[in-house]
């Protein structure tokens, strides 16, 4: 398509049965910056592990990050850690600024077919997010980074196991996301992408969550998920 920022044709859709969603900034909005607190227990994390000042930690943590994936994984390589105490106090969170959403919980289920939560955080954190926006029960599994053996997105591998486990017709599938770099994969496989974008930008992005206009691996780009998956239907 030549704008991927229009409204999606509703025939674009119209062979699909299987709807993945990312959860943070995908499933509720960017603003609301609920990431952030797990940021701060991450960076509060790497700083205990490795007696660290904030500023050193944050930056290490960001480059962990980047360079695998996810914090955790760059702490198990580099560090040996245990990956279960570091997703409990990194998920060790406030809910209460998630409101119900009861216009994207009408959408997602209407939406025809099978419904799943693909995160690289955990089931626990998955729940608890869905749940506050009165989603959860549309949902047939969430997929989380225990599922994926700790190999977090954007990994082809963490895809493929996704796919195999809940016997995911890639090709009748969409994926929706906010980072670019996640939806590499998922187009490989033969899935419709959707890149999920802030409606509001009140801080620096980093630079990994801005999509370039030539990424032919996202075939849309929205700031409203409601708007888009009510476009479909």
């Amino acid at each position: 398509m030549n704008d991927k920022t229009d409204l999606p044709s509703k025939s674009d859709f119209s062979h699909v049965s299987e709807w993945v969603f990312d959860l943070d900034n995908t499933l509720y909005p960017h603003h609301i910056d609920l990431f952030a607190q797990i940021d701060r227990n991450m960076t509060a994390y790497v700083a205990d592990l490795l007696d660290l000042g904030p500023e050193d930690a944050r930056k290490l943590q960001k480059q962990y990050y980047h360079d695998h994936g996810t914090t955790l994984r760059g702490l198990m390589h580099h560090h040996n850690i245990d990956p279960a105490g570091f997703l409990d106090a990194a998920h060790k969170i406030d809910y209460s600024p998630l409101p119900v959403d009861e216009s994207l919980s009408a959408v997602i289920k209407a939406l025809p077919g099978r419904k799943f939560i693909f995160t690289n955080g955990t089931v626990k954190h998955a729940e608890a997010a869905a749940k506050a926006l009165g989603i959860l029960d549309h949902f047939e599994d969430i997929f989380d980074i225990v599922a994926a053996d700790y190999v977090p997105k954007p990994a082809g591998q963490t895809y493929d196991k996704f796919a195999s486990l809940h016997r995911v017709t890639t090709n009748k599938a969409a994926m929706f996301e906010d980072l670019p770099r996640n939806l590499i994969a998922p187009k490989l496989l033969g899935m419709k992408t959707v890149l999920i974008v802030p409606s509001v930008v009140d801080q620096p992005l980093e630079r990994w969550e801005i999509a370039d206009d030539n990424d032919e691996h996202i075939d849309y780009v929205t700031s409203d998920l409601t708007g888009f998956l009510k476009a479909i239907l």
